[in-house]
């Protein structure tokens, strides 16, 4: 994650934390008032910070005792004067409650971020995954290939 400003590196870390800790107030806080989210799951989309609450509200209530530790992998971003795009394979792995891991699946996401006031805030986040052409079905890891020699 080289050459990312300290104000990108401090979203992605409360990200996880939020997350980890299921504390719905300290991720909300991590987005504009003004959020649209493009979710890879349930809707297609989230027009406002209550939508999006209320869906990252059942999802930590659907995890039970369970926690996600969350991983950001390619992370690029683009700093513009008022804006930062942020680009990173992220992998959301669930851990039992004695720390076991349960599963894991990966998104693509793309976040805007915006400061407002003191605070860099996510203003857009866009999450996807692919589709298989003749299965239709979401693929939720994604391979590693490594290229080959030149």
């Amino acid at each position: 994650m080289n050459n990312i400003k300290q104000s990108t590196l401090q979203v992605i870390d409360a990200y996880k934390t939020a997350v980890f800790e299921k504390n719905i107030d300290a991720f909300i806080n991590l987005y504009s008032k003004d959020v649209w989210v493009f979710d890879a799951w349930s809707a297609w989309s989230y027009d406002s910070l209550e939508s999006w609450r209320k869906m990252v509200d059942e999802w930590f209530i659907s995890l039970g005792n369970e926690r996600v530790k969350v991983s950001f992998e390619e992370v690029r971003a683009i700093d513009e004067q008022e804006l930062t795009i942020v680009t990173s394979i992220v992998t959301y792995a669930g851990y039992s409650a004695e720390g076991e891991k349960l599963h894991a699946l990966q998104n693509r996401l793309t976040w805007t971020l915006k400061s407002e006031g003191n605070a860099v805030r996510i203003v857009h986040e866009h999450t996807s995954v692919p589709v298989g052409f003749n299965d239709k079905k979401a693929i939720l890891l994604r391979e590693t290939q490594s290229c080959p020699a030149k």
